[in-house]
Parts: structure tokens; sequence; C-alpha cells
């Protein structure tokens, strides 16, 4: 029907007395049928028969083109074939899709099993005690600092201990973690007191050399996720070095009202951060506020100083990206323009029970020279030798006591900065953390030159001398009559065979000639020459030595005996090793056994061939694939022999180690074998006693970490092993890979890959969906669009994710930084600037960031999964939707069951649920609030929670019409908003933890607008859809170059999310309101081209009435 003006008009409704608006005609060519034929009323009319009004879609624009069309199919006679009514499609999955779903289940759940039940380490720390009382310094207020209503400072005094409630000791300043407390601090802090006690009490004199008791202070920050919003960190850190002001200047009255007034007043404060309190300690040295060489050092428990462990957040990259260029920047200075030079960092990792962050990320090793700071695992740590969780780091009773005794033995009141130089400070920190086996440990001779002098007078003891090149084996110590026995040490001239000297006993190795055990000195002969060795052994017993002690280079290990399982037992043995040519006059190693009573220790002692003791594997990974890597220990083999297998450096793959049964012909073993398992960057060490089978798996190649490469930084993982060397018997060790351990190594490095990698899938359908709906048919549903994706789309994306991660791989694979020219000869090498200035050799963040090319097929294997995930979201908001629907289908049930000529206009019913003055006023209100007060990321919830109720709407309204001539419409609607809901509802992830901190703020009564993310351009495109969908307005078919755009956009979409995604998961929401954008301006052009003014589209974009306006 056309009026005066040549314009298509609607048919009248004569039964109701009015028109049917302009947004029911459809432009489609309609079948023959709905021509020719008058649709019969619903048999529930008692009136005649009338011709029922035609119904059709609107057209995107209206054009000389679409008239000649709509006149040559729609008002002439000639048949147009039409795709036959779809109706629900909901459930449609290819049998591909289901076969995939499956698999992408199983491999899940094969990953979890893996990471929670193999590859384990084992727990092993001891409860800590404590009675804590804390003091809150309220005179710290808004006169010092503009965060004093949100932030609170406190002092801590361990009751019975700390009688003084005024700080007149050295301050220690501890900074909680992501969502940490302030009481966190008191496990150590009540160590630290109770160690400085006792220790005054054995030796009063410490006081004089400078020792003074640790005074804690603590910062409650209302348990705030410092990890999820980069502005809090930012605020936490600008408040703690006005903390640290505050602090410094407590102790000029407490040192002047005490007997501390010779002490000259504290100008730095030692620093301990948890987790991202160490991150928040590295930040106040950046800032502007910060008091130079206010702190002078930092020790960091399980803090991600490499990459933010949630990177959901661009703040926080950007300050990560600040911090890290700093500290590289400032160590590439000269000493003199170095602000950090003063500075020592300790970084301590739990190892594989931290299951909160990678400890991989906890690596110091591109930030600052391993002569200001060192990576450590507290399964390396001396007497702790177990790996901790994220919590347990604070409270672990053996780990406690190191921390403690290591701060006690730094400080030194005597200096402003309250503690030793910095060399002495690392030196002391090496000897508490360092397992003291590390390369460069024992090329000197310590006792050679720092231990305590001493005269052996031989003509008075009972001795023997061990023939030279011999060992010396001591079964039961105490029960024999010659109490010292001296090992001749081998020239290095004429017995070039012999390079090294080891000894290993079950016994403390004292300094005391009083203390029962064992007492091992350096000796050399006094009134001979110092190569006269034949003299020495004719007439040796007339002879006085000159000794150094040698206890302070002992070494603990765990104790390996036939009962051992574990290596934090608490028994240990003592372990010495010197290279013989660095040894230098001496000419004995004097053993003198001190027990006083016949015991079961025993005592080994030897000479030997560093070659003997060597053994590199030439073996590549791809070994490992087909074969088992194989050595036999032969049985003149040392005390000690290393393995070194570079091929294993990967943090991916774990490895199972058996090792053969040690088998002693003629006696009872003296020790069970004894294995450490270590690598040189970070200083990790694993112990296993008494060993027959073991896991191997370690924190190296790690993914998006270049590995790097300097002095005494070895490639690969070494072996060490103690054995018993009177066993005459070959042992044999056999190595494996344990491919189903490696998987569970998947969960901690990729997380986010399990957020990002779907979107991949998501983006794909949606292109699917879009291009079907552009060419002609219906809008399909999310099912039938996986499946063709599937079917058609995902072979070449596999492909192509593939090559890109074996290229990738193979470029990083050769790729790695040289320390030395970086901190050690960046000031004149332009070629280092260039290094750290542009950061771009550090930067391996692209795609899953892998080094070794053999495991390219994880790229593939996560997309995969994706597929069996994309399903697994589709599968649960239809049911939510689904329950939704029937929660809010009672109050329809009577509509629902009205004749059919009542439900012309059904949809506009549904979806009329407010004015459109009122749904654009209600979406500037929420702008305004997203700039001013709330973060956008509110917002977008919002618009996530409209979206599922329009969802809703949108099921309820197909399935009315289900069997009308309007229905598959209906169901293009539903399948439309349910595909956009999908993307929306897995982009919600990479949102909330902004929205969480703010929540927290909230909390705490904290009244000041949240600082940041109040880009409204953020979120608007993302409600302007949804306040478009609310009003039922689907998306007009398009052609060439829109449908191309949309098609681009969400295949950049995808790309960026597999390359990116995974380590700067914050781009995928910006990503995702570009897509939003571009649909936005779709639905827009459909109004214009509708003939509305463009004054009025966006109200007419709210509007559910779709009738033209005059």
């Amino acid at each position: 029907m056309r009026d005066k003006r040549g314009t298509t008009k609607a048919w009248p409704n004569r039964d109701r007395g009015r028109e049917v608006p302009e947004s029911a005609v459809d432009h489609t060519p309609p079948r023959d049928e709905d021509i020719a034929k008058t649709p019969p009323r619903s048999t529930n009319s008692k009136r005649s028969k009338r011709p029922e009004p035609l119904v059709v879609d609107p057209p995107l624009r209206i054009d000389k083109s679409t008239s000649e069309v709509f006149e040559k199919d729609v008002l002439s006679n000639e048949p147009k074939k039409r795709p036959p009514p779809r109706g629900d499609t909901r459930w449609s999955m290819s049998l591909l899709l289901v076969i995939l779903t499956l698999l992408s289940v199983c491999a899940t759940a094969y990953i979890v099993d893996s990471f929670l039940r193999y590859q384990r380490d084992d727990k092993g720390c001891r409860m800590s005690w404590m009675s804590p009382s804390y003091a809150r310094l309220t005179s710290f207020d808004t006169e010092h600092t503009r965060f004093a209503s949100k932030y609170s400072l406190y002092l801590y005094r361990e009751q019975g201990v700390d009688i003084d409630l005024k700080p007149n000791g050295v301050p220690v300043l501890f900074i909680p973690g992501n969502a940490g407390s302030y009481k966190q601090v008191r496990p150590i802090a009540a160590e630290a007191a109770n160690q400085y006690a006792e220790a005054l009490k054995l030796n009063s004199w410490i006081a004089d050399d400078g020792k003074r008791n640790l005074d804690f202070f603590t910062v409650n920050f209302n348990e705030e996720f410092s990890a999820f919003h980069g502005q809090t960190l930012l605020d936490q850190a600008e408040y703690l070095n006005e903390a640290v002001s505050f602090i410094l200047s407590l102790y000029h009255d407490t040192r002047q009202s005490s007997s501390d007034t010779d002490l000259p007043d504290p100008t730095s404060v030692i620093v301990i951060g948890h987790s991202m309190g160490g991150i928040v300690a590295r930040t106040m040295l950046t800032l502007p506020n910060y008091q130079s060489n206010s702190v002078n050092t930092i020790l960091t428990m399980s803090a991600p100083h490499a990459a933010p462990p949630v990177p959901f957040d661009w703040d926080i990259h950007q300050i990560y990206a600040t911090i890290n260029d700093y500290w590289r920047k400032s160590f590439a200075e000269d000493p003199a323009n170095n602000p950090l030079w003063q500075t020592s960092l300790i970084s301590v990792a739990g190892g594989g029970l931290d299951t909160v962050v990678a400890s991989d990320y906890t690596s110091t090793a591109s930030l600052l020279p391993d002569s200001h700071g060192f990576t450590v695992f507290t399964s390396s740590v001396p007497n702790v030798w177990t790996s901790m969780d994220h919590q347990a780091i604070l409270w672990c009773d053996q780990f406690r006591k190191v921390v403690a005794g290591a701060l006690l033995e730094v400080v030194d009141a005597r200096r402003p900065g309250q503690t030793q130089s910095r060399e002495r400070r690392m030196g002391v920190f090496r000897k508490w953390f360092l397992t003291g086996l590390e390369q460069g440990h024992n090329l000197v001779a310590r006792g050679a030159g720092e231990g305590r002098s001493t005269i052996l007078a031989l003509q008075d003891t009972s001795h023997e001398i061990v023939p030279l090149g011999e060992r010396l084996i001591l079964r039961q110590l105490g029960d024999h009559s010659t109490k010292v026995h001296l090992l001749p040490v081998p020239p290095s001239m004429s017995h070039p065979g012999f390079s090294g000297f080891s000894l290993i006993t079950d016994q403390k190795i004292g300094s005391s000639p009083g203390l029962a055990g064992v007492r091992v000195l350096l000796c050399s002969v006094l009134p001979l020459d110092k190569n006269d060795h034949h003299i020495i052994a004719k007439d040796v017993r007339a002879t006085e030595l000159a000794c150094r002690d040698a206890s302070s280079d002992t070494v603990l290990l765990p104790s390996s005996n036939d009962e051992a399982k574990h290596p934090f037992s608490g028994e240990t043995f003592s372990y010495l090793t010197y290279d013989i040519d660095r040894l230098g006059d001496r000419q004995f190693v004097a053993v003198i056994d001190q027990t006083l009573e016949p015991s079961s220790g025993f005592l080994v002692a030897e000479f030997f061939d560093k070659t003997e003791s060597e053994i590199l594997s030439e073996a590549g990974f791809p070994y490992f694939l087909h074969n088992d890597l194989e050595f036999t220990l032969t049985p003149k083999r040392p005390i000690v022999v290393n393995i070194r297998i570079p091929a294993i450096d990967s943090s991916l793959l774990a490895y199972t180690m058996i090792v053969g049964p040690q088998v002693c012909d003629d006696y009872k073993q003296i020790f069970a074998p004894l294995v450490r398992q270590y690598i040189t960057n970070p200083h990790e060490s694993k112990f296993f006693v008494n060993v027959h089978q073991a896991d191997i798996n370690l924190h190296g190649d790690a993914p998006f970490m270049v590995p790097v490469i300097g002095p005494g930084i070895q490639k690969g993982v070494t072996l060490q092993f103690w054995t018993d060397p009177s066993c005459s018997t070959p042992l044999s060790v056999i190595i494996k890979l344990d491919i189903r351990g490696s998987f569970g190594k998947l969960v901690m490095r990729f997380r986010t890959a399990f957020a990002a990698f779907p979107l991949i899938i998501i983006c794909l359908t949606l292109r699917r969906q879009f291009v079907e709906y552009d060419g002609g048919q219906a809008f399909m549903s999310f099912a039938e669009g996986l499946s063709l994706v599937v079917r058609d789309t995902l072979p070449y994306a596999l492909v192509a994710v593939s090559i890109s991660s074996l290229v990738l791989a193979l470029t990083h694979s050769h790729e790695a930084m040289d320390l030395s020219s970086i901190f050690h000869h960046l000031a004149t090498s332009s070629i280092a600037h260039e290094a750290v200035g542009g950061g771009h050799i550090w930067r391996n963040d692209i795609l899953l960031g892998l080094h070794n090319p053999h495991l390219w097929f994880l790229a593939p294997l996560f997309v995969l999964i994706s597929v069996g995930t994309c399903v697994l979201l589709y599968v649960a908001t239809m049911l939510i939707v689904n329950f939704l629907h029937l929660m809010s289908s009672i109050p329809l049930r009577k509509y629902a069951d009205a004749p059919d000529d009542q439900k012309v206009n059904n949809q506009t019913s549904y979806f009329a649920q407010s004015t459109p003055r009122r749904r654009l006023i209600t979406t500037l209100v929420l702008l305004f609030f997203v700039a001013t007060f709330v973060p956008y990321q509110f917002a977008y919830i919002v618009a996530c929670i409209v979206q599922v109720l329009t969802c809703t709407r949108a099921l309820g309204c197909a399935k009315d019409q289900g069997n009308c001539a309007k229905g598959d419409s209906h169901w293009d609607f539903f399948n439309y908003t349910h595909s956009i809901l999908v993307l929306m509802l897995w982009l919600l992830p990479v949102n909330i933890p902004v929205l969480v901190v703010w929540v927290r703020n909230l909390a705490v009564q904290w009244l000041t607008p949240f600082s940041s993310h109040h880009n409204v351009l953020s979120v608007a495109p993302f409600i302007l859809l949804v306040e478009t969908l609310t009003a039922g307005k689907m998306i007009p078919r398009t052609k060439t170059r829109p449908s191309i755009i949309v098609r681009i956009i969400l295949l950049c979409f995808a790309t960026i999310a597999a390359l990116w995604g995974v380590m700067h998961a914050y781009v995928l929401h910006h990503l995702g309101n570009i897509l939003a954008s571009w649909l936005v301006i779709l639905h827009f052009a459909a109004v214009v081209g509708r003939g509305g003014r463009r004054q009025l589209a966006l109200y007419e974009l709210f509007s559910n009435d779709e009738k033209k306006k005059p």
C-alpha cells in the first residue's frame, strides 16, 4: 500500500482502529503464499475473516535501489524464494563440537589433576607462637599525610619482652601485601625480640658493638587489593614515604632521653615487604616525596618483581615499567650518580607451594647486580629446606628464625644508617640465606684467612697421619684412641690428580676445644720449611702446628640416613669443601675428635680429583621424548659427584629421578644418598634425603622471562650427589620426563591464558554469525555459529597459532641478557644503554612467551581447550536466561494465550518497559557518575546485568512468537543479544578486580572519590549498545563496507587476544569497547536511514516505538 508521496505504508488494522507502525513493515521479499493468501484469523474470534497486516523489518537505509527492489519483489507477483523458518536453534550443536567439548573438559581435568596431585613439594613448616601487642601512633595524622583517615601506623611490641613502649632500637617497617593485614608482622617481630633478649643475656657486650633490638612498625592498609589497582599501590607508597619520615623523627627524642645519647639519630629504616608490599617498597624509592637514603635494606617475600601477577589494570603495567626501568638505569650509572648505590634488595620466594604468585616472577636478576641483591628460594635456606605457600612464608617458624637472625646481625646503631655497610650486609645475607655451596663460595679457603688462630702441639696428643691421597673414614666417633687425624695437603705441582678437598660428618664442627663434636683445622708446620713434607712425615710428633679454625666455612646439609624422609626434620650434616690450590701454604688438614662418649657418629674426608666428580650430559630435550637419561656412578667415586644437565632448564617441564639402591658389601652404609638439585639463577636448591625416587622441577627458564647470562650463571640443572664412598658398588641414576606432572605446571604460568584464549573462539563465532546474517540468512545461535567455526575456521586458526608459536619460540630461544654488560659497563656502552633504555630485549610478552621450540603445541592446545570453555559458558548463560525466563513468565502466561491478532506488536510489549526519555536520562546519569565518582567497571557490570534481563525478555518474546510469521526475526534478535551477552560476560573478569578495590574503599568509609578509571569513553559504547538492545532493536543487515569492517574488527580482536591477551589482559576490555562502538554506529545508521533526524537519533535509538516521525 502506498501513500500520495509514493512511500510504502502499513496496512490499516480495522479491528483495533490504528495503524501498524513503520517498524513492523518487512521489506524483505515475501513468499508467494504470503501475498496470494490471507492468513486465517484465530479460531477464538467470532468476527469475519479479514486479511492480516504485512509485517516486515526496517532496512538500514531507504534509497532508490531499495524502493525498486521492493516494488519488483513485493508489489509484483514474481516469486522469490525465502529460507524456511528456522525457529529455536539454541541447542543446535554439531557432533564435532560435542566431541571437542568433551576432549576440552578432559584436558582441563587432566591439567588440574596434575597441578593438585603430581610434582608437589612437601610441606614442612612448623607453627610459630607469639604474644603480640600493637600501639597505634595517633600523632601521625593529617598534619603529616593526606591519607591519615584511610591508613594507620602501628608499633609492635612483644608482651613480656618489650617493656618500653617507646621506640628505642633500630626501625623496621613491615608492608603487607595484597589484601594483607598489618598483624602479619607478629611472627618475625616476636622472634627478633626474643632472639635479641636471649643474646643480650648471654653476651651483654653486644650493645657496645652497635647491636640493638628491632622496632617493628607496621601499616594498616585496611586489607586493600594493591595487586588489582595501580593507583592504590601509588597511594600506599606515598603514605609510606611520609611514614618513614615520621618514624625517623621519633628517635631524636627517645635517644636523647635514654642512655644512647652518643648514638646518631637514624637516617634510614629497614623495609620488609610481603607479596605486593615488596613492589610498594621499591615504588617508594621512585616517588618525589622519597627522602634520599631513607631506605637502605629491602627484604621481600613472595614479591612478584618481574611482572604483575594480575595483568588486568593498565596502571599496574605502567608502574611496573616505571619502577623497573628506574632501578635498571640507576645501577647502570657509576656509584657517584646512582641513588640506589647503598641499597640492598633480597627477594625470597616460596617455591612450588606458592599458588598465589608464580615464583618465577620473584627474580631480581634483571633489576640489579648480585653485589646489591639476589633471589633465593626457601628450599635453599639452611635449616629451612622446605617450600612454602604464600602465607606460610610469614609465619613459618624455621624461616622466621633466619630472617630475625639476619636482620639482627646487619644492625649497627653506631652508624646513621643503623646498619653495616652494603658490602657487609650482603655478606651477612649470603651467609644466612644461601647454602654456601654456590659457585665462588668454595674458591677461597675462608678459614685460611679469617678463622681463629690456634697452636696444635702434637707431642702432647695422640694422633695419626693419613697416607697421602687416602681417604679418612671414622665410623664410631668417641671410640678411638687416636684423637687427631692429619691429612697431608697434596702439592698441586707434584700431585696434579688432587684438586679438591671435602669432608662430611653428622657431628657439629665446633670452634672451641671444650665443645663436643668435631674440630677441623687448617695447619702449617711452624719451625720447618713449608715445602719440606718428607721431614714433617718423619718427625711430626715433636712439631707444633699453626692452625686456623675452619668452622666458619661449614656448610649445613640435611641429615640423610636410613630413617630420613624429609630434609626439614631438623637433623643436619656438616660439610666442608675447598679448592686445593686455594689453601695457600696449609700443609695439613687436622681433624680432631672431641666426642666425649662413644657414638654412632661418622666422618669422611678426602682429597679428590674434580674431573672425576663432574659429569656433563650432552643430551638435548628431544632425547627425553623417547629415552630415559641414565648415569652410573663408579665404585671409586669421590664423596661428591655433580651431574649437570643443560637440557633441563624449563620451568614448564617436570622430571622423575630414580636412584638405584646403594649396596655396601663389607660394611653397613655410613649414610644414605643425599641429592641437591640446584640452579644458579635464581638461587634455587632442593634437597632429597635417603633418596630412591624424587620429583625434579625448577623455576628456571620461565615463560615471558628473558633468560639471563653472566658470571657464575650456568645453564640447566645440576644434581649434586653425596654418597658413601666406602660402598664399592656402582650407583645408577635414571632421569625420565614426567609428562603428566609437567601439565600441572601450566596452571601457575598461564592462568590468564585460560581467560584470554576463549575470546579468540568467541570473536570468530561472532564473525561467522554476522557473515551469515549479512548474507541474508537468519542470525544463527551462538551454538550454530560455533559449530561452523569448528568445522570451517578452527583448522586455519590452529595452523596460524602453531606457526606463530613456533616462530616466536625460535626467535627467543637464543635470546639472553648479559648482566655483566648491563650493570658493569653500561655507563660507557651505548649498546647496553639501548638495551636497558629501550627495554626491547626484555619484552617477551607475545603469545605464550615460550623459549623452547619443542613446546610450540601449547598454544594450539589452549585454543582447543577454549572451544570447550566457550561451549560451557554458552550452556551456563542459556541455563541462567531460561531460569530467569521461567521465573518471569508467570505474569505473561495470560497474554501468551491471547489470539494471534492481539500479538502483532508482541515485541513492543515485551520491551516497552520504560520511555526513551527515561532511558536517555538513566544513561546520562550513569555516565555522569562514571566521570565523577564510580569507576567505569561499575557501569560495565550494570550493563552486563541489563543485558541478561534483555536476553530474558528476548527469549520470552521469541518463544511466544515461535509459530507466527514473525517468529524467525524474534529468534534472530534473541541469538544476537545472547551472543553479545556471552562476549560481555567473558570480559567481566577483566573489570571485576578494580571494582573490588572500589567496593573495599567504600567499606572502610573512604569518601574521597575514586582517583582512577573514570574514562567515560571506556564504557559508553557498551552502555549505548545495551540500552539500544533493551528497546528491542535488531541490528540491521549491512552490505559491502560496513559488513567488512565488523569482520575486520572481530578478526583483529581475536588476533590481539591471542598475541597479547595473556600478559596484557586489560586490553581485552578496550577491544570489546571498539566492537561495541561499531555496533552502536550500525544501529545509529539504521535510525538515520529510516528518515529520522540526526538531532533525535539518540532518542529514537532508545525508543521501541518504530513508527516513523512526521
